[in-house]
């Protein structure tokens, strides 16, 4: 596939990843068939071991199918070598994780700009900081934010670099449900704000009411992909 501008955000045909754990040979992913369509909010759900993290991975660039069909933005990602593969994650992908992942001898908008530095501009950290609601905390180091605060700040720091793509994995599992539901508040706003495709890991049966598409996996198979005609917004799920 070119990189063409219609192109869908994801598409994947007959993708398979195994493992090889001494003899034995894991299948995580078996077989997968899949498209989404840009600018959609994803919610990717399935109970644990069923391959929903393997294949965020391989989207994200972090790993390689074993074999199959694997493009993002138009973009093929079977066979690239590491440095096509790092500039790949540079320039096309945002990540936003359960644990933050924060450097924690930096403040908050350190955390960000950094990141800004290394795609070659650090100067919107400021206005990110304040767009995910931590003016206010810019110049407080991680040990002194909430786990929210922290992961508001991952999330600054994702879209620092204005990706077409941010993938995240179980975002809020580490925080209680409001705060959580206000995480998933920014990363809902970004589809409607500026038509980033955002892909959410979860095992949480409740976030499939705000997914624009819902991937079901099990046991290394997509199972259903479903479009919901009329999504929540996170805000507004009930407890």
């Amino acid at each position: 596939m070119t990189a063409a501008a219609d192109s869908p955000a994801v598409y994947a045909r007959g993708v398979v990843k195994e493992y090889r754990l001494g003899p034995v040979t894991v299948q995580a992913l078996r077989g997968v068939d899949l498209e989404l369509r840009r600018g959609a909010f994803v919610v990717m759900l399935g109970p644990s071991g069923s391959g929903k993290t393997t294949l965020l991975n391989l989207i994200g660039g972090l790993d390689q199918p074993s074999s199959g069909e694997l493009a993002v933005m138009g973009t093929g990602l079977g066979g690239l070598d590491d440095v096509a593969l790092t500039a790949y994650r540079k320039e096309t992908v945002g990540f936003v994780f359960q644990l933050f992942n924060l450097v924690p001898t930096l403040t908050a908008l350190e955390n960000v700009a950094l990141i800004g530095e290394l795609v070659g501009d650090a100067s919107r950290a400021g206005e990110l900081l304040a767009s995910v609601g931590l003016a206010d905390r810019a110049n407080q180091f991680p040990a002194q934010l909430s786990g929210g605060e922290q992961q508001r700040v991952a999330i600054a720091r994702a879209l620092v670099k204005e990706p077409p793509l941010l993938l995240a994995d179980e975002p809020t599992g580490a925080l209680d449900s409001e705060t959580g539901a206000t995480v998933m508040q920014l990363l809902w706003e970004e589809t409607r704000r500026r038509g980033v495709t955002v892909i959410m890991v979860t095992h949480n049966e409740e976030y499939a009411k705000v997914g624009d598409l819902v991937v079901h996996l099990r046991s290394g198979h997509v199972t259903d992909v479903h479009q919901e005609a009329h999504p929540l917004a996170p805000r507004d799920l009930a407890g």
